[in-house]
């Protein structure tokens, strides 16, 4: 599996090449945003790993653009600690963030988390389990991973997919914010949910959901509902 690793200190890049090639992964390493660009384009990635301070372009931009046609899942490493910094992060289309300095076996467990995630959804679904939903003009499959409204598709990373899924699975009830993340992230749930209100409010926008008055999305008392 390929993972692109940017970051413009060497030191950390060889780094974490080091401990994820233990791992058996292929590493690409890029120092700047236009070649990792270039990278993306030209290399068939799993996943990537952005440092947030990049010498041509900052990495919440460069996971932007990165995103515009590319579903695998993105890490940010952040210096900063700032709630702001990483809510930025996930909602630009990251799905996950680690802060400097980290612990190269921290890392590694969320990649592995986050491949194994990504490639469950091409995983043969059992036949019981109903793959494909469709409520007031949204359909989303399980089994093709896409998700059409109004017959547009809306292109959703694989975090933001499963959050969608799961709510539609469970139209009509409120969905409290500890049970999606677990649900969704596989880890335990801790006192901030700042990580799913982001991803919540990035699903929202690609619904083109009205802020005051979600269509799709409602939030309730500490959870949410898809109605």
């Amino acid at each position: 599996m390929n993972i692109l690793v940017v970051d413009d200190e060497k030191e950390i890049a060889d780094l974490v090449e080091v401990y994820l090639k233990n791992e058996g992964y292929t590493i690409l390493k890029c120092s700047t945003a236009s070649d990792a660009l270039n990278c993306v384009e030209q290399c068939p990635l799993d996943l990537a790993i952005l440092d947030v301070m990049l010498p041509d372009l900052d990495g919440f931009s460069l996971c932007q653009k990165i995103r515009e046609t590319h579903l695998f899942p993105i890490v940010m490493l952040t210096a900063k600690v700032e709630d702001t910094d990483k809510i930025t992060g996930l909602t630009l289309g990251a799905d996950d963030y680690i802060t400097k300095p980290f612990n190269p076996l921290e890392l590694v467990a969320r990649v592995k988390t986050l491949l194994r995630r990504y490639l469950r959804y091409d995983a043969s679904r059992p036949s019981e389990k109903e793959d494909f939903l469709e409520i007031r003009g949204l359909s989303i499959s399980l089994d093709s991973h896409k998700c059409m409204l109004n017959g547009e598709e809306i292109s959703l990373t694989p975090i933001e997919f499963n959050i969608l899924w799961y709510l539609c699975e469970r139209q009509g009830k409120v969905v409290p914010a500890e049970e999606l993340f677990e649900a969704v992230w596989k880890e335990k749930y801790f006192d901030s949910n700042n990580t799913v209100m982001a991803h919540i409010a990035r699903l929202r926008e690609k619904l083109h959901e009205p802020p005051r008055k979600p269509k799709f999305i409602k939030t309730i008392w500490g959870g949410w509902l898809y109605h």
